[in-house]
């Protein structure tokens, strides 16, 4: 089944990439994370999505993973990306959302992808 993994964190977090510092390690952790991805051929492209009554957010806190079902109207978290991933489950979708960089200071949503119409 196919995942949209769609990366929210705080605006200071996003504004850590301009940073001369602190830009290339959180560039080079995201690099690592989508090679993983690549590596593990789960990557896809694009695609619609099913309604947001559908998703769930995954956080990183204190290395330990927490997850609530949607809706959601919290939007103190800025949209900076997303993959579309091919996995058996939802949980192999948690697990790829828990590692990506976006779940420590802000959060990872996972969305069923919406099937292709027949």
């Amino acid at each position: 089944m196919q995942y949209m993994l769609a990366y929210f964190e705080p605006m200071e977090e996003i504004a850590k990439n301009k940073d001369p510092v602190q830009g290339p390690a959180l560039m080079g952790a995201w690099r690592s994370y989508i090679g993983a991805m690549a590596q593990a051929k789960v990557l896809v492209n694009g695609h619609g999505l099913m309604p947001p009554s559908t998703a769930t957010q995954v956080r990183l806190r204190d290395g330990k993973r927490q997850v609530q079902d949607g809706p959601f109207a919290d939007t103190k978290e800025h949209l900076g990306g997303y993959v579309v991933i091919d996995v058996s489950t939802l949980e192999e979708a948690l697990e790829w959302a828990a590692r990506s960089p976006a779940s420590s200071a802000g959060y990872t949503e996972v969305r069923p992808v919406l099937p292709a119409p027949q």
